[in-house]
């Protein structure tokens, strides 16, 4: 898996793996969610279902980290990232307003606070 990610990104999934996997093994579906969910990725009920069961209900680190990859290639957040900045720039700019950007982050999505709005220029 090393050739897939980088060295940093392998040391953060193994930190965060460790803190949620009891014994070392993901036991659980909910242990599997919050793990991934810990480093970013949004995976769905079903896809965590498949991964739980494709790996036997069980996944030592290794196994992790082939999930990860495997999800990884589906999830292709940056790409989502860049549609949904597109979608807020219907002058096709290449830009977005801070006010713009302080509503859609105080109130889409995981809203920030309005008192780490405030901090947005």
């Amino acid at each position: 898996m090393a050739r897939y990610f980088r060295e940093q990104d392998i040391d953060e999934f193994r930190e965060c793996f460790y803190l949620f996997a009891r014994n070392g093994q993901i036991r659980t579906l909910d242990e599997l969610t919050v793990t991934m969910r810990s480093l970013g990725m949004s995976p769905t009920i079903a896809e965590l279902k498949k991964y739980f069961k494709e790996k036997g209900g069980q996944l030592a680190f290794s196994d992790f980290l082939d999930v990860m990859h495997a999800h990884s290639k589906v999830e292709k957040l940056p790409t989502e990232v860049l549609a949904a900045f597109r979608a807020n720039d219907p002058k096709k700019t290449g830009l977005i307003s801070a006010k713009d950007l302080r509503h859609i982050l105080l109130n889409w999505g995981e809203k920030l606070s309005v008192k780490e709005g405030i901090k947005l220029p």
